[in-house]
């Protein structure tokens, strides 16, 4: 067998390919492909999923606290709905071991009883496993209706994550309220 010859092989099968797709498409579809391709790829990082995640851990202040974050009657919940995560092998505001925090949150303003200032609060699902069953907690203080869903407890939330079965909540401290 000649060198060349596994060469002109693979020429002549991208050959036949290319005259293939060239007979199949015209130029501007396929520079129409090419530009969605281009322009979505860019718009990616503009979706706000890992942005907010990122910005929200630089800018959180750390609260003096005080209370039990296995009692429903803990400050940091008073929006909160569903089985807490600090029951279930996990913290307030860390997610047990095996499932992963939802980048997708809902929003609730709670007063800290220790320095009586008004924290905003997201309140994010741990999702990938059943239901944990222990510790159940529903408040509605400041809840909106349904319509302004960023601000709802009653709605799944665990959409960005690999499964969407929930767990339990958590509750992290995103920022200090302040009035508009």
């Amino acid at each position: 067998m000649n060198s060349r010859e596994p060469w002109k092989m693979l020429d002549a099968w991208l050959e036949n390919g290319s005259r293939q797709i060239a007979r199949r498409t015209s130029r501007r579809s396929f520079l129409a492909r090419v530009g969605t391709l281009l322009v979505g790829g860019a718009a990616l990082p503009l979706l706000p999923v890992a942005r907010i995640e990122a910005a929200e851990q630089s800018r959180a202040p750390a609260p003096d606290e005080t209370g039990d974050p296995t009692k429903c009657e803990y400050w940091r919940y008073c929006a909160i709905h569903g089985y807490l995560c600090a029951c279930c092998g996990g913290a307030a505001n860390v997610c047990p071991p095996g499932t992963e925090m939802s980048p997708i949150t809902w929003i609730g303003t709670c007063r800290n009883p220790v320095d009586h200032k008004e924290y905003v609060i997201a309140y994010n699902d741990c999702c990938g496993q059943s239901l944990c069953g222990r510790c159940l907690c529903s408040r509605t203080e400041g809840e909106q209706p349904v319509y302004n869903t960023f601000r709802n407890n009653d709605l799944l939330w665990c959409f960005g994550t690999e499964s969407r079965a929930v767990h339990c909540s958590v509750s992290v401290v995103v920022g200090l309220a302040t009035k508009t």
